[in-house]
């Protein structure tokens, strides 16, 4: 399988993996119901980091991200206690930051999305989703 890192004029990064949708982060600061909102308008949704394959490619476009974390297509659904991905799975793969968990008590809160930190080991963390943040979009390899 091979992989190329693309850099394009237009202020994002691409991933192109021969078996799977492109990664592309965008470099603008939005909430992540707007990051939402901008990948399904523009590409096809933010990235759901399904597998390792999916972690190593995140991980690629990263280096290019001008926050210190980005956002994923990651959210917390209190009713259920339980981290679910924009496409409608619940997470099995899992990259979590050491320490982070949600309990009932932060769903009187704010609620909270799933964001991968830009460096270091690129683990994920729960944040609230009203923060700006860089994002990851996927998008059909024809587009």
């Amino acid at each position: 399988m091979s992989d190329t890192n693309t850099p394009s004029p237009n202020g994002t990064q691409e991933n192109v993996n021969e078996a799977d949708d492109e990664l592309i982060l965008i470099q603008k600061n939005l909430s992540w119901t707007e990051a939402v909102r901008y990948c399904r308008e523009n590409h096809v949704d933010l990235v759901s980091v399904d597998s390792q394959e999916i972690q190593l490619m995140v991980t690629e476009v990263l280096h290019q991200a001008s926050t210190a974390e980005v956002w994923l297509g990651l959210h917390y659904y209190c009713l259920m206690n339980l981290w679910i991905w924009v496409r409608g799975e619940v997470v099995c793969y899992q990259n979590w930051a050491p320490g982070v968990q949600i309990q009932l008590k932060d769903c009187s809160g704010e609620h909270r999305a799933g964001a991968v930190q830009s460096g270091g080991d690129h683990k994920w963390i729960s944040l609230p989703r009203s923060q700006e943040l860089n994002f990851i979009c996927t998008r059909n390899k024809e587009n």
